[in-house]
């Protein structure tokens, strides 16, 4: 079995298979929006905004047309409010006059609208579309993947291009969510729990 199939299948077993986003939404609307805030924020930060959020706008239409001093305050929990608030109006209003109110289904359209990049992008199809063009590489999934010996690089475009060559891409979907759960349990930042993880005596990093 060859090493990267290991690291996923050894991550299937401790984390789960049929892993999502923590971002909680119910329709493509609310995932779109909470996505496209999550960039340098935790989860939890978004969530908390969201929740008053998606009950004051309820349409891509409601956002495109939004007060932006409104659309200010609503966001003011978040990191960088000022600027999200103003790339999401615009790209809400790219939306319904471009994309007839629909979320494109491709990497290339979506990163066409302001503050939206590949991370963001690739979130938005795996979790409303079950798409995986490429893979979403966050802060925690390219720590896992330099620490695995999997990429060596920080910029996430390039740490995301090494880990394409090296899985298979029926399983593009599942490597960010079960690197970022490995990343939030142990193989944090700040610690790293060897002792306790389950690829420790596959991972160059290890201190055990």
């Amino acid at each position: 079995m060859a090493r990267e199939d290991e690291i996923l299948d050894r991550l299937e077993v401790r984390y789960g298979k049929d892993l999502h986003t923590q971002l909680e939404h119910k329709s493509m609307e609310e995932l779109f929006v909470a996505v496209f805030l999550s960039p340098q924020c935790t989860d939890k930060q978004v969530n908390n905004v969201t929740k008053t959020l998606f009950r004051r706008f309820r349409s891509f239409n409601d956002y495109a047309n939004a007060d932006i001093r409104v659309l200010k305050r609503c966001l003011k929990g978040l990191n960088y409010y000022k600027t999200k608030a103003k790339n999401l109006k615009e790209s809400c209003r790219m939306l319904v006059n471009e994309f007839g109110g629909n979320v494109p289904r491709s990497i290339d359209e979506l990163t066409r609208m302001p503050g939206i990049g590949r991370k963001v992008a690739n979130v938005i199809l795996e979790e409303g579309y079950g798409m995986c063009e490429g893979i979403a590489v966050d802060t925690h999934c390219g720590r896992v993947a330099r620490r695995l010996g999997l990429s060596r690089h920080k910029d996430p475009y390039k740490v995301e291009k090494d880990l394409m060559r090296r899985f298979d891409e029926d399983v593009w979907c599942e490597i960010s969510n079960h690197f970022i759960e490995l990343g939030r349990d142990v193989c944090t930042a700040r610690v790293k729990k060897c002792e306790v993880c389950v690829l420790n005596d596959i991972c160059p990093s290890s201190t055990t």
